[in-house]
């Protein structure tokens, strides 16, 4: 089975703030960054991982999707716990957001969410902090 290998991040300025999403697709070496709006840290982690499924998917396909594992790596030990089903999901609007990434998970072949330390996942970090710090600067402007 080919592996994809992704970082996602996700963070808000103030909790809840001014949320961007990161993402690093690093075997397409493919990079995103957005701002979501006024989110909370937890809203945001979810928001990257439901947009680099969708945006993997559609890079590759729906029918070579079926083929693939994809390896998602995140700094949030929270997410990775509740995705692993470790831990219980007890906001509604959260439970909301684990239901939409399940069912985006069944296009795939096989997802895994893995925790890792922040250092080892600049990448999606540093595309969340370009979002927002774009979007500061834009308002600026204004």
């Amino acid at each position: 089975m080919e592996k994809i290998v992704v970082f996602t991040d996700g963070g808000s300025r103030g909790n809840p703030g001014d949320a961007a999403i990161g993402v690093y697709i690093e075997t397409l070496n493919k990079e995103y960054g957005e701002c979501i709006g006024h989110k909370t840290n937890n809203d945001a982690e979810y928001g990257a991982i439901l947009f680099a499924l969708q945006k993997i998917r559609a890079l590759i396909g729906k029918e070579k999707s079926k083929k693939v594992h994809v390896d998602m790596y995140m700094d949030s030990e929270l997410a990775v716990r509740q995705l692993n089903h470790i831990y219980k999901i007890k906001e509604e609007r959260i439970q909301k957001l684990f239901m939409e990434i399940w069912n985006e998970m069944l296009d795939f072949g096989k997802v895994t969410f893995t925790h890792v330390p922040r250092e080892q996942n600049k990448r999606a970090d540093a595309m969340v902090n370009h979002a927002l710090d774009n979007a500061s600067k834009q308002s600026s402007l204004l």
